[in-house]
């Protein structure tokens, strides 16, 4: 679908999942605006990259941890670019916090970046995505239908996160949609081994792990499929069905 003339926020855009989803919406023909914080250098190797798709794309730099930042990014990208018609929430954090570990820092940390982000960044851009007939994508884990031990904060975070899509989905109709993916086994951490990729691969009913571009071309569907809102779509390869 021609995305031409459209204008997307990739937060988190400038590496691993971000980088793809934003690779995703260049190529459909939106201009962009990459988010990163530390990852300066990245930042610029996804800029060029989106600017070789033919597409205008730019930078904006801040911590989601602070609504202020996380806002001002709404209106920087509005100033930049004068409009706003989709909106990717896609910057996280993760991590395992067994119990007894669980410090309220931390708890504030996972809840503050994967779930309060989200919701004040669609809620300052509500008035330019219901100008455009716009719509958000939130980047869920497919955790939130499953029980993994030691990871409690974490998935508290994202089943909160789905909630959120869903009650902004209402929110916002009719004039903006608002959907979430929810990635299984995809971009595994870089320090595991081959018995650890073998079973993940095996937790999925495809037995095998999933791609950043499994999960850009899921990200990239919902922002244009104009009959879709309220949805968390699992891109697991179906790992939640496995018992």
């Amino acid at each position: 679908m021609d995305r031409h003339g459209r204008v997307a926020l990739v937060t988190g855009g400038a590496k691993r999942l971000g980088r793809a989803i934003s690779l995703a919406l260049a190529g459909a023909g939106a201009t962009l605006m990459i988010h990163y914080n530390s990852s300066a250098d990245e930042a610029r190797a996804t800029l060029d990259d989106v600017r070789q798709l033919g597409v205008e794309a730019d930078l904006v730099k801040g911590s989601l941890h602070e609504v202020a930042t996380a806002e001002a990014i709404i209106d920087q990208t509005v100033e930049r670019w004068g409009r706003l018609d989709v909106l990717i929430c896609n910057a996280g954090i993760w991590g395992d916090t067994p119990l007894g570990t669980v410090t309220p820092e931390r708890w504030d940390e996972l809840h503050s970046l994967n779930v309060r982000t989200p919701f004040f960044m669609a809620q300052r851009a509500a008035p330019h995505l219901r100008a455009a007939g716009g719509s958000v994508v939130a980047i869920a884990d497919v955790g939130i239908w499953q029980s993994w031990k030691h990871y409690t904060p974490y998935l508290a975070s994202k089943a909160a996160l789905a909630m959120v899509v869903q009650n902004l989905a209402n929110d916002l109709a009719p004039e903006v949609r608002v959907n979430a993916v929810a990635p299984g086994p995809v971009l595994l951490p870089d320090d595991w081994n081959d018995e650890q990729t073998r079973k993940a691969a095996n937790s999925t009913l495809l037995k095998r792990v999933g791609t950043a571009d499994d999960v850009a071309s899921a990200v990239l569907f919902l922002a244009t499929a104009d009959y879709i809102t309220g949805v968390v779509l699992p891109v697991d390869g179906g790992q939640r069905l496995k018992p």
